[in-house]
């Protein structure tokens, strides 16, 4: 439960009160409009009911349960309710109205629970749901939430009657305007049922006619590209062998005879092609198989397939525009590249001099390809005409290279097929520009992997820990992750997490996932026989029962749920530092605080090396190999600033973690600044001696250091 908001009414405007800060919250946790008026009527109602009839009482604010749910408890110490039982099957009638505000409320809520006992006065408990947006709120949102309304100034009383009065005459506007849209509805529906009915028969019957046609067309389409396949591909073997001169040498009219059979049969066998794939799409028979690709990759199995059609025309230039920053896409290659391949063809095909140039861009989570040419451009008229089947638009180009005209029908409907749109733009004589756009993942696909852009570490690549699993997010939420020395990437699946380690090698993988899970066992192993990853430790995630089974398939170190952040960071600091030497500078120039610092480190296997000065500090940085560094800001000669900000420029000690003590309040713009060089800041002025150990040895954990929590 988290305690969102608290107030106490003794006064006519804490009524009101209770009603503004009903709003505001109800408006933070994501409620609609609608909801934020029934929530504040609810409160407001009940509220002043404790205001009138008990002379005060209280109103607390919070949220609870999975899902979450925003409640309200409205406590007053009057004598109670009599005849409540009554009063909640509304057979209680008051001249006062005391029982009608308790059962309307009752009819707005989602929870509603009450109890009134004889001289101990009344609870209500009030609930409503959180919208499915707000449902995976953080208690760190959750205390955002919390301090933002506090920090509001309650409303003239005024103000806020007029609101609810604008409320209430916005509510019975909609009403009336739903009520005659109502009417007007069920006198259209009398007078349209009957033909309705009549046109759902035609329509049925129509409909059948269609999908017959339709089915008899690709069945069609298949048996006869099927059928024609056979002697194409025997037509085809044959002028080859022969233009080959494998049973004898031809003469110059046999090969050129021979040369327009082969064309022919090239034409006819990329039409049958064609019609089959068409008539695959119509009958949804073609199969989507989905798979991780570069763009890069994807350019160059074009440049392959073109070479051919460039060298026939050198006027003609193929630009491929290289997109490295793009990520993998997760689709089907194949149809993509055919896709491509068609606006290609047909770019090179329609253009005679100039250029074609192929180009990708990623646009939110979408990925756009692009293929612009020089050449003869269409018509406005025509830019729907050439999606449709056999169309061919005349031109002088087209009289001398003939096609099928199902290219392009069939690049849209494969295009939809893999959830994208393809778009054109042309001007008669400058050329035509065709583009493609997907998502970055195929939207249908089962086990779709976590695609994100090529991961490359913000730190050393000794200080990246992989974190795999469903809950990996969840596990590296806390803060004392997240402001340590290292750099956190998180996936959800193992297929994302082989992607990762394609890229780079992480110190450290924590594994968060089922042991009995599909992959994980094959997984592991893979690690082991790859020379690359067989040294990186394995830190397994589990619970009790599997801790054994963790440790045989290959995990360096077992964790048993539930973990705090801290600890998982020691172990991780352990395997990391194995066999290494731990050294820690304090850089102070008050002695007794060294002192103190190093009592604090008492029987920890850490070597502390003192500075009195900053230029001191500085040199043993540069020279010694160091785990963290502690630095005091208030210092003569060079303060903790300047050398805070030394130590980050210089490339040999600017990834050494650095703990920052002051003995005096930061301004908050300080503190800030501060905090993006640092990973902890420490007051000097903590006046439990048990605190400020924890938050001490808790600071040297995130530098790296490896303690026992």
């Amino acid at each position: 439960m988290t305690m969102l908001f608290a107030l106490e009414i003794h006064y006519e405007q804490d009524v009101v009160q209770a009603r503004q800060r009903t709003r505001e919250l109800a408006e933070q946790l994501g409620f609609d409009t609608q909801d934020r008026a029934r929530l504040a009527t609810a409160v407001s109602e009940i509220a002043r009911n404790a205001f009138q009839y008990a002379e005060g009482g209280s109103v607390e604010f919070y949220v609870e349960g999975d899902p979450h749910i925003f409640q309200i408890r409205v406590r007053d110490r009057g004598k109670g309710i009599p005849h409540l039982s009554d009063v909640l099957a509304g057979r209680y009638i008051s001249p006062t109205g005391i029982g009608m505000g308790i059962v309307g409320t009752r009819r707005l809520m989602d929870v509603f629970e009450i109890e009134s006992l004889p001289g101990k006065g009344t609870t209500i408990l009030l609930g409503k749901a959180l919208p499915m947006q707000a449902l995976t709120l953080t208690d760190a949102q959750l205390q955002q939430i919390r301090e933002a309304v506090m920090e509001r100034s309650p409303q003239n009383p005024y103000e806020e009657i007029q609101r609810q009065n604008q409320e209430l005459l916005q509510a019975m506007a909609e009403l009336r305007k739903r009520e005659e849209e109502l009417n007007q509805l069920n006198r259209e529906l009398e007078d349209t049922n009957r033909g309705v009915v009549a046109l759902y028969a035609e329509l049925d019957e129509k409909a059948n006619s269609l999908q017959k046609a339709n089915e008899l067309k690709t069945r069609f389409f298949s048996h006869m590209s099927h059928e024609f396949r056979t002697p194409l591909n025997s037509i085809l073997s044959l002028s080859r062998m022969l233009l080959a001169r494998m049973d004898g040498d031809l003469t110059p009219e046999q090969e050129k005879q021979i040369t327009f059979i082969q064309k022919a049969a090239d034409g006819l066998s990329e039409l049958v092609n064609d019609l089959l794939d068409l008539a695959k799409v119509e009958a949804g028979k073609i199969e989507v198989r989905p798979s991780s690709f570069t763009i890069g990759d994807l350019f160059g199995t074009l440049r392959g397939m073109l070479r051919p059609l460039i060298a026939q025309d050198s006027t003609v230039a193929l630009i491929f525009e290289e997109s490295d920053r793009i990520p993998p896409l997760y689709s089907d290659e194949s149809k993509v590249t055919q896709i491509l391949r068609n606006f290609i063809s047909n770019a090179l095909k329609f253009t005679e001099r100039g250029e074609v140039r192929v180009k990708a861009a990623q646009i939110d989570g979408s990925v756009t390809f692009s293929v612009s040419d020089t050449g003869i451009g269409i018509a406005p008229e025509d830019l729907e005409r050439i999606f449709e089947d056999f169309v061919q638009l005349e031109s002088h180009v087209q009289r001398r290279l003939k096609g099928t005209g199902l290219g392009l029908p069939l690049s849209r409907k494969l295009a939809e097929l893999l959830g994208g749109m393809i778009c054109v733009e042309s001007t008669l004589g400058k050329g035509s520009t065709f583009s493609l756009s997907l998502p970055t993942s195929y939207p249908k696909a089962i086990d779709t992997p976590h695609l994100q852009p090529p991961l490359l570490p913000l730190k050393p690549a000794d200080l990246t820990v992989l974190a795999i699993g469903s809950h990996a997010e969840t596990l590296l939420g806390g803060p004392h992750l997240q402001a340590s020395r290292y750099e956190w990437i998180s996936v959800r699946t193992l297929e994302r997490a082989r992607q990762v380690l394609q890229q780079l090698r992480p110190a450290v993988i924590v594994l968060d996932v089922l042991l009995e899970s599909q992959g994980v066992g094959e997984f592991l192993q893979e690690l082991e026989a790859e020379a690359a990853t067989r040294t990186i430790p394995v830190l397994v995630v589990t619970s009790p029962e599997d801790e054994h089974r963790a440790l045989g398939l290959g995990a360096r170190v077992v964790l048993i749920k539930p973990i705090d952040g801290l600890t998982l960071l020691s172990e991780i600091n352990s395997v990391i530092s194995r066999g290494t030497t731990q050294r820690v500078l304090l850089i102070d120039d008050d002695a007794a605080s060294r002192y103190v610092m190093k009592q604090w480190l008492a029987g920890v296997p850490v070597e502390i090396l003192e500075a009195k000065s900053g230029r001191e500090g500085l040199a043993i940085a540069q020279r010694e190999q160091l785990t963290a560094i502690v630095l005091d800001l208030q210092m003569p000669e060079m303060s903790g600033f300047e050398v805070l900000d030394r130590l980050k420029r210089d490339p040999i000690t600017q990834s050494i973690p650095t703990i920052v003590r002051s003995s005096t309040q930061l301004e908050p713009e300080t503190q800030s600044s501060l905090a993006k060089q640092s990973i902890a800041i420490l007051s000097k002025e903590t006046t439990s001696q048990t605190t400020a150990i924890a938050q001490f040895r808790n600071a040297l954990i995130k530098g790296g250091l490896v303690f026992k929590v």
